[in-house]
Formats: C-alpha cells, structure tokens, sequence
C-alpha cells in the first residue's frame, strides 16, 4: 500500500474483503468478533489514505483530502494503540494471560489520549513523498510515544497462548524495526499499510482454525 492512491484503493478493498469473511467465520466464539473485524478496519483505512493522496494531487477538493486525513490519523493514532490490545485481550481465554496483556490496553489507552491531544493542539499536516505520504503533529518526545505505540500493539500480540497471534506480533516487530530505518517521515503511512496486509493472516486464522476450539494452537 501507500505507493500510489490506486494502491491504497485497491489494497484497501482486498483487505476489507478479508475482513469481511473473518467476521463471517466467526461462528459463535467467544470474543473473537473485534479481532475478526480488525482487516476490516485497516482495510477501510487504506481506502481513506487514497482520498487523502487525491486531495493533495487536487484531483478531489483539498477540503474533502484535509478531512479524510483526519480520519486517517483518528484511527491510525486515536483508535489503534487501544483496540488491537483490547481486541487481542478479548480473544485471550486463559486468566492468567490476560492479567499480563491488561496493562497493554491501559498503555494503549494512554497512548491514544497523548496522541489525540497532540492532533487537537495542532498543527496536523501531510505532504506528498516519493512511493508514501508524510503525517506531522508537533509531538513533545515523539520517539519514546512511538515506542510506547509500539509496546501496546505488539506486547499484548507477543502475550497471547495462541501461536498464530503470537507469531503475528513477531512478524510486526520485525516489520516495524525495518520500516523505522527505511522511512522516518513515512512511518505512519507505511507501518499502516503493512498492518492492513498483515492482518490478513487473523483472516485466514479465523477461516480455517476449527471452531469448536476456545484456543487452536495453544502455547500455554
């Protein structure tokens, strides 16, 4: 994704596709409805960054690119660092497990308020780059808050007693150190897109896992 408006279009739409059919092999398992819709989001999130690329190459109203991208950052930076740990503690079913992911979704929480209050304290701007687009906001210690994103995301994936989601977070930290080198001001666009690909995989995990299971593939 994020190397052109057409490929946030049509990866957006393959994603949500994906997160269509896992919300439908849901079946009745416990607590698996927002991991299941979780391609969906990053899907349609993808299909809103090409509104944003098409307002800043004026092909659309500069007006409709600016609220698309306050879209995109709402769930890039308000939503995420909260509902993937929530989402991946919802879908935990050992006790003592999600004892140890709880303090990720409080950190996620912290992170999102941080970032929300950075995005309405302004300003918020995004700027066309070769192959991605450039988010800023004026964000005191901006590293250690994207540490911290980091953490909450992928600790409470890294947690999980089910190796398919851990395996998920292990890609993502791999994924999220090289897209860190290769692009700074491209971070939150690429890390994105790559997510929205990713998820994919809790697609296919809720298509073929068996659903009588409460936890396929358990570590412990």
């Amino acid at each position: 994704m994020c190397f052109s408006p057409q490929a946030d279009l049509v990866g957006g739409a393959v994603v949500a596709a994906l997160g269509i059919d896992a919300v439908r092999h849901v079946h009745r398992r416990h607590g698996h409805v927002a991991i299941a819709a979780l391609p969906l989001v990053l899907g349609a999130h993808q299909l809103d960054e090409s509104l944003v690329w098409w307002g800043l190459q004026g092909h659309i109203p500069a007006g409709d690119g600016r609220v698309a991208m306050w879209v995109y950052l709402s769930i890039a930076f308000v939503l995420l660092p909260t509902y993937v740990p929530a989402a991946v503690l919802a879908l935990e079913p050992l006790h003592r497990r999600r004892w140890v992911m709880a303090p990720f979704v409080v950190l996620g929480a912290a992170v999102s308020v941080v970032l929300l209050l950075a995005m309405i304290h302004g300003p918020v701007h995004v700027a066309l780059r070769p192959y991605h687009l450039s988010y800023g906001l004026r964000l005191g210690h901006a590293r250690t808050v994207i540490v911290l994103y980091v953490t909450a995301v992928c600790g409470a994936l890294l947690c999980s007693s089910d190796r398919h989601v851990v395996l998920f977070g292990a890609v993502n930290v791999v994924a999220i150190a090289i897209i860190a080198v290769l692009t700074a001001d491209g971070f939150a666009s690429v890390w994105c897109a790559w997510a929205a690909v990713s998820s994919g995989a809790i697609a296919a995990h809720l298509r073929f896992s068996a659903p009588h299971r409460t936890a396929p593939y358990a570590v412990g």
